[in-house]
C-alpha cells in the first residue's frame, strides 16, 4: 500500500474494454513526506480528484478492485486520507 496526491487526469480514446467508465488518474506518489515520481492509477472509488490525498494498492489485487475480469491495473486508488501528520518537504528545503 501507498499513497499520494492526485495531481491530474487521464484522458484515453481508446481503452481496454474491462477499463470502460474507470478514471485513470495521476498521482505523484508520497514516500517518507517527501513527493516523488508520478504514476497513472485506476480510481476504485470514482470520487478522486485533483488535490485529493489517497492511498493504494498495486500489482494483481488493484486490477481485483473493480470485480471484473482480468482488468489491466497497476495501481488502484481504494481510498482517502483525511489527514496525514507528516510535513511534506519542499523542492527548497532540500
Amino acid at each position: 500500500m501507498y499513497i499520494g496526491e492526485v495531481v491530474g487526469t487521464v484522458v484515453a480514446t481508446v481503452k481496454e474494454p474491462n477499463l470502460e467508465n474507470i478514471p485513470l488518474l495521476v498521482v505523484q506518489l508520497i514516500e517518507k513526506g517527501k513527493k516523488t515520481k508520478m504514476i497513472v492509477a485506476a480510481d476504485s472509488t470514482r470520487q478522486a480528484g485533483k488535490g485529493d490525498f489517497v492511498y493504494m494498492i498495486g500489482s494483481k489485487e488493484a486490477g481485483r478492485m473493480f470485480r471484473t475480469k482480468r482488468t489491466p491495473a497497476d495501481s488502484a486508488i481504494v481510498g482517502f486520507i483525511d489527514s496525514y501528520n507528516v510535513q511534506l518537504k519542499s523542492d527548497l528545503e532540500e
